[in-house]
């Protein structure tokens, strides 16, 4: 899965589940700032990124991400190391 699948599956779970204009969701938006994204939300967002990649995800993996570019690097990295 390339940088470009993954970004579009985060931006499919964030504008279904989460109710968030798909044009908010670049790079460089901040997840909890730009997106009002907050920590209940995240662990759901971490549920739904599981169902999708098959993938074990644990919450503890994403203290670090802030902004979109960052989900996505992370996940990058989970899904194809």
């Amino acid at each position: 899965m390339d940088q470009q699948q993954i970004l579009s599956m985060v931006k499919t779970i964030l504008v279904n589940e989460f109710e968030i204009d798909e044009a908010d969701i670049v790079p460089e938006a901040n997840i909890y700032e730009d997106l009002d994204i907050d920590s209940i939300d995240v662990v759901d967002l971490v549920v739904r990124l599981r169902a999708e990649t098959g993938r074990s995800i644990e919450p503890g993996n994403f203290k670090q991400v802030r902004t979109i570019a960052d989900l996505l690097d992370a996940l990058d990295n989970l899904i194809n190391n």
